[in-house]
């Protein structure tokens, strides 16, 4: 069985290449409040793999990564006034779960300024 390799593993990126913008919707912001665990979701570069991921967040936010789960979104025509037509980039979102006891202060401290 053949896996694929990334793209990018003939160079090292940065962590903060990899990891593009934290994801503020509404549930991504119900996984990080309603449960125990902490739940961040990020915007990430489609070439990376879970351990690039994992070691980005943590070089970035000095915390432990537990787990993380990647999940792929496909790009999408949308339509404005029925005749005009746009496409949205597809794009790769990772949850990343922290271990007990850590969390990323500059997320938590941007989303009680908002409240």
């Amino acid at each position: 069985m053949n896996r694929q390799k990334s793209k990018h593993r003939d160079v090292k990126l940065a962590p903060s290449e990899i990891i593009k913008q934290p994801v503020l919707t509404e549930k991504a912001l119900r996984l990080l409040n309603e449960t125990k665990l902490k739940k961040y979701v990020f915007k990430v570069l489609p070439s990376a793999n879970k351990n690039d991921i994992k070691e980005a967040v943590e070089k970035i936010f000095n915390v432990r990564v537990e787990k993380v789960n990647v999940i792929n979104i496909p790009s999408r025509t949308k339509y404005y006034r029925y005749r005009f037509k746009y496409n949205r980039p597809a794009y790769k979102k990772a949850i990343v779960t922290l271990k007990e006891g850590y969390k990323i202060e500059a997320i938590d401290s941007s989303i009680e300024k908002e409240k």
